[in-house]
């Protein structure tokens, strides 16, 4: 009998092993619309490593995700489970298991729940889009974790006005701290629908109605997510918040000026009376000045305008109901500029925009400090700037630095960048203290800015500024060190190398 139960137990271990190794290998598995994880918490069979997280070099330059969150250690999971407080954020995947990522994996988000809290934070992160078969195809052979979840970690550590820490997050730490992941890939826009064969070939009216079906092999609901992750939180009590923000970078920013409305909407019609707020890093972008062929080929080549107008089909994707119909059939792409969409919208809207916006300038095929720098790409960048700021005068709430950066509420050193001396954190408690005076019929109080747009002209000339680094030699360079680097002849520019030195100065100790 000895003999036998040792046997019975040998092949009961043999049995658990082997389900959990099934586990693990569909846990790791990427594949297109396999139906991906089931709603619900993640469980312990997905990796919990995430070997693609940080700078990823997505398909196009807009849409860096660079600083957003971080990895948490695998010490975490035993923290959790010993009663001890944690500052990760947990993965959670979406209970509608009909909504998914681009390859039909299940989408979800993270949270990190402060007991007793009634102030929200959702994030969308950010990483551009892709509009074809070709450029979906290219991103998610290079940028999975954009475009499914099969590589989630389980947990994710918050960094700025993410980070429970109130020493990095001195406003924001104690609030519920929702991380959206993006993997939809229609900057927060699409509805569906699912994907169909492709049609067999039409002409005529038949052909131009076969360009809005998806004949690619992915799915596209970003807007849609957005939706789910919030009914999803009802549970945790996101129905008795007292204020609800909507953040992102870069295309999460400019998904916030896209969703922002229906959020509001979907929580007042679940009863809740928070106020629903939008905070916009580096998501406001402008039309490119770029000269390309008016039948854009579908490829990483087209200009925003155009793989926005092409993805919109793609996608179904959905722009706010005041702004579409400002614009005729066929012209809401023009929604997705901020500065032709925030007059129509109602909710408060804070805009995190550097005035010299990296991305904006690769759009134009302009890499700071990475190739040789033409004189007309340097008219270019100080129009940029210009242009900006004239975008953003009618903006209540704003944090403009004159600097050449992309992003920055996600970034861990986000407290050290100001304007006109009052740095961003600063800035966001004197604008949420403003909200609440109005909503309680009080005179806000004076002193306390946050309509802050650098008034010098240069790049770089906040001193506050990232450092800028020559991307040969790793090097920081001064502004004028990496124009000279770049190949511009400054005399022929009529830069007098010390004259605009001391006149930077100069601009600089008037407050920028």
């Amino acid at each position: 009998m000895k003999i036998l139960g040792k046997v019975a137990f040998l092949l009961l271990l043999g049995g658990m092993w082997c389900q959990n190794n099934r586990n693990t290998k569909a846990g790791g598995k990427s594949t297109k619309k396999s139906g991906g994880n089931q709603g619900g918490d993640v469980g312990q069979s997905l990796p919990v490593v995430d070997p693609t997280h940080g700078n990823t070099g997505s398909t196009t330059g807009i849409g860096s995700t660079r600083g957003t969150a971080e990895a948490a250690p695998e010490g975490a999971a035993g923290a959790r489970n010993a009663g001890q407080q944690t500052d990760d954020m947990r993965l959670h995947f979406l209970k509608n298991t009909q909504v998914t990522c681009n390859d039909g994996t299940a989408a979800g988000f993270y949270l990190k729940e402060f007991r007793g809290s009634r102030r929200w934070q959702l994030f969308l992160e950010g990483g551009w889009c892709c509009h074809s078969k070709e450029t979906c195809d290219s991103r998610y052979q290079n940028i999975p974790r954009l475009m499914s979840s099969s590589r989630w970690p389980q947990t994710k550590r918050g960094t700025g006005i993410l980070s429970s820490q109130a020493e990095e997050n001195p406003h924001w730490y104690n609030a519920n701290i929702v991380f959206i992941p993006y993997c939809s890939s229609d900057v927060w826009s699409g509805t569906g629908p699912a994907p169909t064969p492709p049609p067999r070939p039409r002409q005529g009216r038949e052909k131009e109605r076969d360009r809005n079906t998806n004949a690619t092999e992915y799915t596209f609901m970003g807007s849609l997510i957005i939706r789910e992750v919030i009914k999803d939180l009802i549970p945790k009590g996101i129905k008795l918040a007292k204020v609800v923000m909507l953040s992102g970078t870069s295309a999460g920013g400019t998904g916030v000026l896209l969703n922002i409305e229906r959020v509001a909407s979907q929580l007042e019609q679940l009863g809740a009376e928070a106020q629903v707020r939008g905070l916009v890093d580096s998501g406001w972008f402008l039309e490119s000045k770029q000269q390309r062929s008016p039948n854009c080929p579908e490829t990483i080549s087209c200009s925003p305008e155009d793989a926005i107008k092409i993805g919109l089909r793609l996608w179904n994707g959905v722009v706010p109901d005041r702004c579409r119909q400002l614009y005729k059939r066929g012209e809401e792409w023009q929604c997705f500029f901020g500065h032709k969409l925030y007059s129509t919208l109602t909710s408060p809207l804070f805009v995190v925009q550097w005035l010299f916006d990296e991305e904006q300038l690769r759009v134009e095929n302009i890499y700071m400090g990475g190739q040789s720098l033409s004189e007309e790409q340097w008219q270019y960048i100080q129009n940029l700037g210009r242009e900006l700021k004239n975008s953003l005068t009618d903006v209540t709430a704003v944090f403009a630095p004159s600097c050449l950066s992309h992003t920055v509420i996600t970034k861990s050193n986000w407290m050290s960048f100001q304007v006109k001396g009052t740095s961003l954190p600063r800035a966001l408690h004197c604008w949420d203290r403003s909200l609440e005076a109005t909503r309680n019929n009080r005179t806000p109080a004076k002193g306390c800015p946050f309509h802050l747009v650098d008034t010098c002209q240069w790049p770089q000339c906040n001193p506050t500024c990232p450092a800028l680094v020559d991307q040969a030699t790793q090097q920081e360079l001064t502004l004028l060190q990496m124009l000279v680097a770049m190949g511009l002849d400054l005399q022929k520019l009529g830069l007098d190398p010390q004259g605009d030195a001391d006149s930077l100065a100069s601009m600089v100790s008037n407050g920028g």
